[in-house]
């Protein structure tokens, strides 16, 4: 079973562990306990300390063990890994029953090569693997160097490793040399190294040293052995031959079903109920909470009776609201744990877990280091093994220091598990501004245009909080995009304010802010306020406009901004990610298909300069605002009486911007 499905897999057969769907260099079973293989190098890493992490946290004596080869040691999610695993917290401030080191053994297959260099004397600035180890810990990983060309010094070495790490001394790091016979890949023709070299290498082969051993112990004589290697390549062969019969073995039917691996990428599997807590997860009944007990009393609409918008004093506001819903959440849910940057004692960078230290202990909400790659990428090993985590990276521009782990990880394994593997994580960014050009990004585009990632952006207290509880209780990754401009903001549209009990809003689903008849504004984000401006403005010269909030951006519902066109007749999608290659360019295009003949005018696009962000005495030149949307309803929907535009938005201006990179 173990040889057909994986060669099934490798060949991508409908008939291997996966479906086929991993393919060659990801192969992998969980029925065994073998995970993931990765094709990216150093990838396994942080995945391997979050199902650690997941295994303390369980209180298992359960040991993850990370294979990677020696070339893995000069990446940067590596040498995230491993400092995580090794954070002192484990050990000095976690609870009793949760302390201790990770049980993880990084098992560094050390072959000298990481492709074609040569890892000590060419590539790597050590000469042996192993003492990586003293720059890690002050135990130095209990590091070990191993040979790996004899099995029985491998089994050894595991077994001292096994114990250690089941009894909280992890992590542990083995380096196994073993030489690598052949190439890297097919393609590779070992050009790098002397034949001589390979030939010396041949007689320690560990196939030819075990022989040997089992020979010289009496274990077995020649012919018995002989005879184990024909079984071995006859049954060999009867599996080959299995796999490569399309009868037995197919591949997955794209031709009568083209869409079969779309149920693949966003399961629509939820987890409503949640796993009861045990005595020790929270830190007091959820009543006694203070943070929790002042929203209480806060007003949960923020218009009062005359009209007047209530102060973020007085009534709930988006940061609370997303306080409310994690909070929930963890009351109910035992297998949630929190942790980013600053998520303890200071409750995040933008105080959204502001005493939230004060309920859950620390083994379910603590400070990660600032290792952007290693939280998301723990993340994924932890929900993997059955946990759900919620993981923040502070800013949205800080995607680019986890851009494998998201793009690569995060974003993969429910698909090439064929939907096996589910992947409950809720990764919040926050979009800023004010800080210029590294820390004021929109990057929902590059989020959307990787398959296999849910986002949402919700811009309301109302929406914040249903929108997270549903994802936290969604079984698919999502990235939570949350704006720097509104987390004071309070409820103003929906009517009957924020529930204080837990509810969720459909991922996906559009929202019409406020009805109109002449024009349809769409906003994703903190730019829904500018379009309320521009509303108010176009309403004093007696146009009305129709706002649309997205709050989703991947799954999309098109059909109420349609509804809302048919109505209309005219369309502008506005948020605040630079306009060039912009998710307002993917709706822009495809509503002018679906509604082609209901739009009198074009799509107009607002969004951002195509510029890096200036600091903040610029940002008006920079961010959308009311001003610029009426003047691309102006310039390119229909013309207002009366009104002066203060910006070029003509297609002239757009094609002698594009002309020069802007």
């Amino acid at each position: 079973i173990l040889l057909y499905g994986l060669l099934c897999e490798i060949i991508g057969k409908e008939t291997g562990f996966n479906r086929g769907m991993g393919g060659s260099m990801h192969a992998f079973w969980t029925d065994v306990g073998a995970y993931p293989n990765n094709a990216i190098v150093g990838g396994s890493a942080d995945i391997s300390v979050g199902a650690a992490l997941y295994k303390r946290y369980r209180r298992s004596d359960e040991v993850v063990v990370c294979n990677i080869g020696d070339g893995a040691t000069g990446c940067g999610p590596t040498w995230e890994a491993m400092n995580f695993a090794s954070m002192a917290q484990f050990t000095t401030l976690w609870e009793k029953g949760y302390k201790g080191g990770l049980p993880v053994i990084f098992a560094i297959i050390n072959n000298f090569y990481a492709m074609g260099g040569q890892t000590v004397g060419e590539t790597m600035a050590y000469d042996r693997v192993c003492r990586l180890g003293a720059g890690v810990n002050p135990d130095s990983m209990r590091a070990e160097t191993v040979n790996g060309n004899d099995p029985l010094a491998v089994a050894d070495a595991f077994a001292r490793a096994l114990g250690k790490a089941r009894a909280g001394e992890g992590p542990v790091l083995l380096d196994i040399e073993v030489y690598r016979q052949s190439g890297h890949s097919p393609s590779d023709a070992s050009s790098y190294r002397t034949s001589e070299e390979l030939e010396l290498w041949k007689a320690e082969d560990p196939v030819v040293l075990y022989r040997r051993q089992v020979a010289e112990a009496g274990l077995a004589g020649e012919e018995e052995l002989d005879a184990a290697v024909r079984g071995i390549e006859e049954r060999l062969l009867r599996i080959f031959k299995l796999a490569i019969d399309p009868a037995v073995s197919p591949v997955l039917d794209m031709k009568s079903d083209p869409d079969a691996i779309s149920p693949m990428m966003l399961t629509r599997e939820r987890d409503e109920e949640g796993e009861p807590l045990e005595e020790g997860d929270v830190a007091c009944p959820l009543e006694e909470n203070a943070v929790w007990r002042a929203l209480g009393r806060r007003a949960r609409f923020g218009i009062d009776a005359g009209g007047k918008v209530l102060s973020a004093r007085e009534a709930i506001t988006v940061r609370d609201a997303l306080f409310e819903a994690t909070i929930g959440r963890a009351y109910r849910d035992r297998r949630l744990i929190v942790y980013g940057e600053e998520n303890r004692d200071w409750g995040g960078a933008f105080g959204v877990y502001k005493g939230l230290t004060a309920s859950l202990p620390y083994h379910r909400l603590f400070n990660a280091p600032i290792s952007e790659g290693a939280i998301v990428g723990t993340a994924v090993g932890f929900a993997m093994e059955g946990g759900r985590p919620l993981v923040e990276l502070m800013y949205c521009d800080f995607l680019g220091r986890a851009g494998d782990e998201i793009f690569n990880q995060l974003a993969k394994w429910q698909g090439m598990s064929a939907g096996e593997l589910k992947m409950p994580v809720v990764l919040r960014v926050s979009v800023g501004n004010k800080y210029g050009a590294q820390h004021s990004q929109d990057w929902a585009a590059m989020v959307a245009h990787v398959p296999g990632l849910q986002a949402v952006f919700p811009a309301t207290p109302y929406d914040a909080k249903g929108l997270l509880c549903a994802a936290l209780a969604s079984n698919n990754p999502t990235v939570f995009f949350e704006s720097q401009r509104v987390y004071d903001q309070v409820e103003i549209f929906h009517g009957d304010g924020v529930p204080r009990e837990e509810y969720t809003i459909p991922i996906g689903l559009p929202d019409v802010k406020r009805a109109g008849d002449d024009i349809t504004i769409l906003s994703f984000g903190a730019t829904l306020y500018r379009a309320v401006d521009a509303a108010d403005r176009l309403a004093g010269m007696g146009i009305s406009a129709e706002i649309v909030d997205g709050r989703s951006i991947v799954p999309f519902d098109y059909e109420p901004v349609i509804e809302s066109v048919r109505k209309t007749h005219r369309l502008v999608v506005t948020s605040d990610a630079c306009e060039r290659n912009s998710f307002l360019n993917t709706v822009a295009a495809n509503v002018s298909l679906m509604a082609m003949d209901d739009l009198d005018a074009p799509v107009g696009i607002v969004g951002s300069r195509n510029w890096v962000t200036p600091s903040v005495e610029l940002e008006d030149y920079f961010f959308p605002h009311a001003d610029w949307i009426l003047d691309e309803i102006h310039t390119n929907l229909m013309p207002l009486a009366g009104y002066r535009p203060t910006t070029d938005r003509s297609p002239a201006k757009r094609i002698r911007d594009a002309r020069i990179g802007v």
